[in-house]
């Protein structure tokens, strides 16, 4: 039933191809029918033949003609049934499968990242190309040869038993025998394949972190160790693949020692009924070819059975990514339009695990081209909070709002719009230095590029490019130094305009000579815009507006440098340890004179 249930759902992504798909199924009940009839027509042109003989006549011209033209016209409609169901089973499939890798793309880049955070981008590749090859091979296999294999067995079976019960019963037999090895393989590979499958995605994951960190791979002398336990998991890999291999080779064997049994029975069973003048000559030569065409359909439904049972622990890998719930629009959900910048967080909470609070009530008011400062010890909670703010997550209590309006009624699209986001790690594609500035403003023109390369600090490093703007930064921006790649995350925020920025721990990774100049460039693009700064580093917040200070998901403290330093609390000892701030008067114990 789970087989049933998981080939429905393969069928149900047909999606606009489904009216082809209708179309395919009948033309595979009309090649069934054609293929069915055939031996039907042979054994009757044979009964003709030796009916003459019988009564010592040569056959009539116009007793045979009928049954000839019919079985030429049934083998030339195969032949035809045939090439169509070739043809357009090919291009449903391919464009299908084409059709699911973009829905599957567009699914994944809307889930949360709380879910990317957890899965391994190796892992999501893998499952998006495997599964949609074997959804593309299921589909494939089904219009052009299985489906017409099923009408053959299922449908025509009963027909062989209306022409001769005897026989025909004799098939069924055989068939239920043969169903029954095949059914019992099936219990004993479906659970071993998805262990299989458990290693195959192990094998990408890992593949894909060495290569990701080849830098790292290398400079360690990690090559053989990681060879080694490539080679460790393909050996796993390959154990728990080969029982279920074996099972399906005694099926293969069972399948073709099949067909020499049922026309040998058929052959033997035929001659005893014979003798005894319950079946005709011709009789006996339509089953035996009928024999041979079902266990050649049998054939193609074992091969389909096999590749869904080995397919079925990689479609369920498939369907669980597509039914996880992405981050989407409400019914009925507002564009935000152009937004003032005005940020209000309403008694806002977020556990991840349902344990542990990341974020526990928080409450503040932030009014337009206010600078907010972020800080806190690692883990306090600060990331996730702003994270809340561009609805990486939604708060699971509480209301987050951008000028009176809460950001789950309005738009994902307008609202990311409004926000920008400078990353500790400048994310880059491995694109041209110009196509990740156009990712902020894609119909930037060729002046507010050069402005914005400018206004970062970024422009000698673009002049001295060997293509300008148009030099790949390799994966991940690897041609480029840290504060280079930094700069052009800059000037790509700077493209996008947006009235709400987010810093997140900018400049944490550069030094002190790198970090001046993209200090400068942050302080071009915070101009006019509420901007939030997460930062360890306090000599960068020290001209905040205000500055929220967090533990354990809470804001503890919140005012300005001064005011927090006056204060001596947690934010005076951050500042004392990183020498920003005067370490308290030592207390000096005067001795009593004695009395």
């Amino acid at each position: 039933m789970y087989l049933l249930r998981l080939y429905a759902r393969v069928f149900s992504l047909l999606g606009p191809e489904r009216r082809l798909g209708v179309v395919l199924a009948l033309a595979n009940v009309a090649l069934a029918a054609a293929q069915f009839a055939e031996p039907v027509l042979f054994g009757r042109v044979i009964d003709a033949l030796v009916g003459a003989q019988t009564v010592h006549r040569t056959p009539t011209f116009q007793e045979l003609v009928p049954l000839l033209a019919a079985w030429g016209g049934f083998g030339l409609f195969s032949i035809a049934s045939g090439v169509f169901l070739a043809l357009h089973s090919d291009r449903l499939s391919h464009r299908r499968r084409l059709g699911i890798i973009t829905k599957y793309f567009e699914h994944v880049l809307h889930l949360p990242l709380a879910y990317h955070t957890g899965t391994h981008s190796g892992r999501l590749m893998k499952i998006m190309l495997q599964g949609a090859d074997s959804l593309w091979g299921l589909w494939l296999s089904f219009f052009r040869d299985h489906f017409a294999a099923f009408v053959t067995i299922f449908v025509m079976l009963p027909v062989a038993v209306y022409l001769n019960w005897r026989l025909g019963l004799l098939l069924v037999g055989l068939m239920i025998v043969f169903a029954a090895i095949t059914s019992y393989a099936l219990r004993q590979t479906e659970m071993q394949q998805l262990g299989v499958e458990r290693f195959h995605s192990d094998l990408a994951e890992r593949t894909s972190d060495a290569l990701g960190n080849i830098a790292l791979v290398q400079s360690f002398t990690r090559v053989d160790a990681e060879v080694r336990e490539i080679k460790n998991v393909a050996g796993q890999l390959l154990a728990a693949q080969i029982p279920v291999l074996t099972w399906w080779a005694v099926v293969s064997v069972a399948t073709r020692a099949a067909t020499t049994i049922t026309i040998l029975a058929i052959f033997l069973v035929g001659t005893w009924l014979h003798i005894r003048n319950l079946v005709t000559i011709g009789e006996i030569v339509t089953f035996m070819n009928i024999a041979t065409l079902f266990v050649g359909k049998l054939e193609l439904v074992v091969g389909f059975t096999n590749r869904l049972v080995l397919d079925a622990p990689r479609l369920a890998q498939f369907f669980e990514v597509l039914d996880t719930t992405p981050v989407k629009d409400r019914p009925g959900a507002i564009d935000l339009g152009r937004a003032q910048g005005r940020v209000e967080f309403d008694h806002v909470s977020l556990s991840y695990d349902g344990k542990r609070a990341a974020v526990d009530d928080i409450s503040f008011r932030v009014e337009a081209g206010e600078t907010i400062a972020v800080v806190g010890e690692t883990g306090a909670g600060k990331s996730t909070a702003l994270s809340l703010l561009h609805r990486a997550w939604d708060p699971q209590k509480g209301a987050i709002r951008i000028d009176g309006h809460d950001i789950r009624d309005v738009t994902l699209a307008s609202l990311r719009r409004n926000i920008g986001v400078v990353f500790q790690e400048a994310l880059l594609f491995n694109r041209s230095i110009e196509e990740n500035l156009r990712v902020g403003k894609p119909d930037a023109t060729r002046e507010e590029i050069a402005e914005a390369l400018a206004r970062a600090q970024a422009a000698g490093l673009v002049a001295r490019a060997p293509g300008g703007v148009g030099s790949n930064v390799g994966e991940r921006g690897r041609q480029l130094s840290g504060g280079e790649r930094q700069r052009i995350a800059i000037a790509r925020a700077l493209l996008k305009d947006p009235p709400i920025l987010i810093l997140d721990e900018a400049t944490s990774a550069l030094d002190a000579t790198t970090e001046r100049k993209v200090q400068l460039a942050l302080d071009e693009v915070m101009k006019g815009r509420t901007t939030f700064v997460i930062a360890h580093r306090l000599a960068t917040v020290r001209n905040a507006d205000r500055i929220f200070v967090f533990h354990d998901g809470k804001i503890v403290e919140q005012g300005s440098f001064d005011e927090l330093v006056k204060l001596n609390g947690r934010f005076a000892t951050l500042a004392r340890a990183q020498f920003l701030a005067a370490p308290e008067p030592e207390r000096i114990a005067i001795a009593r004179p004695a009395e």
